[in-house]
């Protein structure tokens, strides 16, 4: 920027307060040059005078109080001009005072007319009694202050929300700013309707003051009266349109720069802001939109976060079950958050020449982020112990161990259920965790079995040992169902629960079909269940079948 857009730029309002004087001058001046009772030379000469007088005395003492009010304002451009921050407590101050100076300086300006209208009629009083109605001197100064006043709140407004909040205020917050008086719309309206309203009428109020008191004849002063009419209305139009033109403007660019951007949002892009100008209920529409727009870009943010974390977790969640010899298996988990906690894995663990398999069901308390990361971190320790010398059991103990020690401040915890498969021994060895039981079924007998055993869920106590439970017998053709809880107490629209038994229904009338078969069937039921009801609980579920 050049010296003199920066000397502009803080010499900006005091400049449009000059300029609204100078308005409010000129416009009472046109009106009194066809005045129906013009003033007497003596009365003309001594109104000169004083206005070589005092109106140079006025504007001194206007400019040097806005100078001094401006320190803060003045302080803060030069340093933002200057590429450094300002103070903290300059720039509070400084948009304190940027948000209250239209209301200052048209207070100054009202009070310098206001003090006029007591010095021009003592004045005229003294040295030209008679020559001139000093009532019409009072209203003429009145109008002066009052045009001055409605002309610099729209100027000063514009320069506001043009130049200088912009620099003050990039983020927006005038809304928020405390300890300020905002330029609401209902002000800006009052401030047009006394345009366009109290003006004329205190002009044509003076007019007809003037009228009364003339000595010309009164055609005369009929025709002197129809032109005034006719150049005061021109001249009140005039004044009418450019300061609807000025409000129009102050309202409709906020307006229309806050459906740009809500135009970009309904576009998917969240990159654009507000640029907030001013402090009434349009300024405060695009804080809260810049607010909504923040919320929108880190609400999307962790929505692609979220969705990273699913990709991640799902990769360490077998996606094809592996081809056993002797085991037939099919796993699954259905998250009712973009994560979860629950686990499922199945892995050979071969043991001097026999070929073992191990299924895992595990539950960790709670939903999202947090129980995935338990759930990760159980899966690492769990396969890291797996594939180490040492019955289950011993696993269990040392998984627990290291998972206390992790989440002992937490409050976190996780259930799980450990079985070992060997067709070499055709028998089963299980630890449980907390977890519900495993389902053993065999069509043969048509008998159901849960695979009881005790022990604590993981993380809650890390000196708890747990016990390796056996059964014998395993045959080809039965059935094992390791699942999570939220399988049976899944509910429908009506509150019903799934139930265990429609379980058991289900594996009975697809016994002879392989676990992916079964693994289906139960998914199906259970979402023709719920009704396209989202679910309340992730769902896991792994079915083997010994060959």
């Amino acid at each position: 920027m050049s010296g003199l857009g920066k000397w502009r730029l803080k010499n900006q309002m005091l400049i449009d307060n000059a300029i609204s004087n100078i308005i409010g001058l000129l416009v009472v001046g046109l009106i009194s040059q066809r005045n129906v009772s013009p003033p007497t030379p003596a009365a003309l000469k001594v109104g000169s005078f004083v206005d070589c007088v005092y109106l140079p005395l006025i504007f001194i003492v206007i400019g040097w109080a806005t100078y001094r009010y401006e320190q803060p304002i003045r302080r803060c451009l030069d340093a933002l001009l200057e590429g450094r921050s300002p103070a903290e407590a300059d720039l509070t101050s400084a948009r304190r005072k940027l948000l209250n100076e239209p209301f200052v300086l048209m207070g100054m300006s009202l009070g310098a007319w206001l003090l006029a209208a007591v010095i021009y009629p003592f004045v005229f009083h003294l040295v030209v009694p008679g020559e001139i109605s000093l009532y019409r001197v009072v209203l003429q100064t009145l109008l002066v202050g009052l045009i001055t006043v409605i002309v610099a709140f729209f100027r000063l407004e514009r320069s506001l929300q043009k130049r200088l909040a912009p620099r003050l205020f990039p983020d927006g917050g005038l809304y928020a700013t405390p300890g300020t008086l905002p330029i609401r719309i209902r002000t800006r309206m009052l401030a047009l309707c006394c345009a366009v309203n109290l003006i004329p009428f205190i002009a044509i109020a003076t007019m007809n003051w003037g009228a009364g008191y003339s000595t010309e004849p009164p055609e005369v002063v009929l025709a002197l009266l129809r032109s005034t009419i006719y150049l005061n209305t021109a001249l009140f139009i005039a004044l009418g349109l450019a300061t609807t033109l000025l409000v129009s403007s102050n309202l409709t660019r906020p307006l229309e720069e806050i459906i740009r951007v809500l135009k970009t949002i309904r576009g998917g892009r969240l990159d654009r802001k507000v640029r907030v100008r001013t402090g009434d209920e349009i300024g405060y529409a695009g804080d809260v939109i810049n607010e909504m727009t923040e919320g929108l870009r880190e609400r999307e943010h962790m929505r692609r976060s979220l969705a990273l974390a699913r990709e991640i977790q799902q990769s360490l969640l077998p996606v094809h079950a592996p081809v056993f010899e002797s085991l037939d298996v099919a796993g699954r988990s259905l998250y009712c958050d973009q994560t979860g906690g629950d686990y499922f894995d199945y892995f050979p663990c071969g043991d001097h020449g026999r070929e073992r398999t191990a299924l895992v069901v595990g539950d960790v308390s709670g939903h999202g982020i947090p129980a995935a990361l338990l759930m990760a971190t159980a899966r690492a320790f769990l396969r890291l112990r797996a594939s180490l010398s040492g019955d289950i059991a011993r696993v269990m103990d040392d998984v627990n161990r290291q998972l206390s020690r992790d989440v002992e401040s937490s409050g976190q915890f996780m259930t799980l259920f450990l079985l070992m498969v060997d067709p070499d021994r055709q028998s089963l060895s299980w630890v449980r965790a907390g977890h519900e039981p495993a389902i053993f079924y065999d069509p043969a007998c048509d008998a159901f079995r849960s695979l009881d055993g005790k022990g604590i869920a993981l993380g809650l106590d890390a000196s708890w040992r747990y016990e390796v439970n056996t059964l014998d017998g395993l045959c080809p053709g039965q059935i094992l169902l390791l699942g999570t809880d939220g399988i049976w107490e899944a509910r429908d629209p009506a509150g019903r629960m799934f139930g265990k038994k429609a379980l058991y229904d289900i594996i009975r009338d697809r016994a002879a079909h392989g676990a992916e078969d079964i693994l289906e069937a139960v998914l199906a039921e259970l979402a023709r269940f719920q009704e396209g009801a989202a679910p309340e609980d992730d769902i896991t579920l792994v079915v083997a079948k010994p060959k």
